[in-house]
């Protein structure tokens, strides 16, 4: 089969898919090491799980740039999809937070959607250390009246 004839093939084959379908596909029939690395890529984004105690922050960036690299290598994910991606990997501290943001169906890009796990983030932190301060000093008091 000559050159030509591919390229005529290829030509029929694309002709009803729009640019970013078109781009993708040739790069999957064509480029071998762009495949492996969305497959590192999205290996990577699919197995990310924030750490107990750990900050939401670092963790929300770090999904960010993997979504994005996956946008460079001609996979592009809905921007909603996205979002949820990113919601779905959070610890269940954050189910409140989740379920608001769907019940209110907000729009929000990511940093808009950053800030506020920041700020519940900080309310969650805030809550659980008063909530430990609270109960530590229940069991002091306690133990001052055993031994009283």
């Amino acid at each position: 089969m000559t050159l030509a004839n591919m390229t005529i093939e290829l030509q029929k084959k694309h002709e009803h898919m729009d640019v970013q379908s078109m781009i993708l596909h040739l790069r999957e029939l064509f480029d071998k090491e762009g495949r492996t690395k969305r497959y590192e890529i999205s290996k990577e984004l699919f197995r990310c799980k924030i750490a107990e105690g750990s900050f939401v922050r670092p963790y929300v960036l770090e999904m960010i740039g993997l979504i994005e690299r996956l946008g460079q290598l001609g996979l592009a994910m809905d921007h909603e999809l996205s979002i949820d991606l990113d919601l779905q990997f959070l610890l269940d501290t954050f189910s409140q937070f989740v379920l608001n943001f769907h019940m209110n169906r907000l729009k929000a890009t990511f940093p808009e959607v950053l800030n506020m796990l920041d700020t519940t983030e900080r309310s969650i932190r805030k809550y659980k250390g008063s909530l430990l301060l609270v109960s530590s000093s229940t069991t002091h008091t306690k133990q001052q009246k055993k031994k009283a």
